[in-house]
């Protein structure tokens, strides 16, 4: 049961990963045999990837910032502008396997799918980079670094916390009905996870499909383009705007104690001294925090729903009952 498709890749310097992996995205398009077409959205790149699409790629839908606006902003502009029943987000150093959508097309055919994603193997099939996440509290803190998979090769019901960015072929009107990806976590991190806890408190689900398959090219993501102590500063940050927008109840009231003692102490203590910035830039999206969970908070009236991440974390440890799994 194919459905029409929209694949959204956000460029931000990536002419080196788009002469490579473009062709793999083609070629597992046009072996899907449905109605497809590629938007690729150039974040204010200053290298020749414009004028590689033109020039290579002329039937490729080409969107351009007005100047670089980050990861969120850069896929939603995609997103507004697709016209097909499916999207897939992916990132432009992933390769697709030639049949990668064959065995995802299944989980369309359920109305409360939200998306599903594939394995992600490391570009020398060497190991797994990404599975099926568990979802999970750590004290106060909601996580999903736990990885696994299902060892029966014909399961159809492996939930995952959520949905890689990297790699998330997802309801397309399910996701433009979430807004797509908040853009509080821009220019990058977290934010695919928030966009797939955002689905599952309005009752929809996310899957892992282990037979279906990518590849991912180690350091290709641009943002190793940027200064390290940068990235860690935005990483945490956004981490703590996470929590701060799903958090509920006793957990939301002591997160600020977990976070000063188990991690900006002993950080400050050992120089790092960048997460004083995260922090501080963290109490500064107080007001678009609480912007954030009063859209969630309507979303969920509208489709009246009163999930909140402890009744997703049961539904998930639920669908394992009966599963032989393997962790990772």
């Amino acid at each position: 049961m194919q459905k029409s498709l929209s694949i959204v890749i956000p460029n931000y310097n990536g002419k080196h990963l788009l002469e490579k992996y473009l062709p793999s995205v083609f070629i597992a398009a046009q072996n899907a045999n449905t109605e497809f077409e590629i938007i690729v959205i150039d974040d204010g790149s200053k290298d020749d990837s414009i004028d590689f699409i033109k020039q290579h790629y002329p039937n490729v839908k080409l969107l351009i910032n007005d100047k670089n606006r980050g990861f969120s902003y850069t896929c939603n502009y995609g997103i507004k502008e697709s016209k097909y029943e499916l999207i897939l987000l992916l990132n432009s150093d992933v390769k697709l396997d030639p049949d990668y959508f064959a065995s995802q097309w299944k989980y369309f055919e359920r109305e409360d799918t939200f998306g599903v994603m594939a394995r992600i193997m490391s570009f020398d099939e060497s190991r797994i980079e990404d599975a099926a996440r568990l979802l999970y509290y750590s004290g106060c803190r909601i996580k999903a670094n736990k990885f696994y998979y299902s060892e029966n090769p014909t399961d159809e019901n492996v939930y995952t916390a959520y949905l890689s960015g990297a790699n998330a072929l997802v309801d397309a009107k399910k996701l433009k009905e979430l807004g797509g990806f908040d853009e509080i976590y821009s220019p990058f991190s977290s934010e695919d996870f928030d966009l797939s806890l955002r689905a599952w408190q309005l009752g929809w689900k996310c899957y892992y499909e282990h037979q279906s398959f990518c590849f991912h090219h180690v350091s290709g993501s641009t943002k190793t383009q940027i200064k390290s102590n940068f990235i860690k500063k935005i990483y945490y940050r956004n981490r703590y705007i996470l929590q701060g927008i799903h958090l509920n109840g006793t957990r939301r009231v002591l997160y600020p104690l977990q976070q000063i003692f188990t991690e900006l102490i002993p950080k400050l203590l050992t120089g790092k001294t960048w997460v004083w910035d995260s922090y501080k830039d963290y109490l500064n999206h107080k007001d678009r925090i609480n912007e954030s969970k009063k859209r969630l908070d309507l979303l969920k009236t509208k489709y009246n729903s009163n999930r909140n991440i402890g009744d997703v974390i049961t539904v998930i440890n639920q669908s394992l009952t009966h599963k032989k799994i393997k962790r990772l």
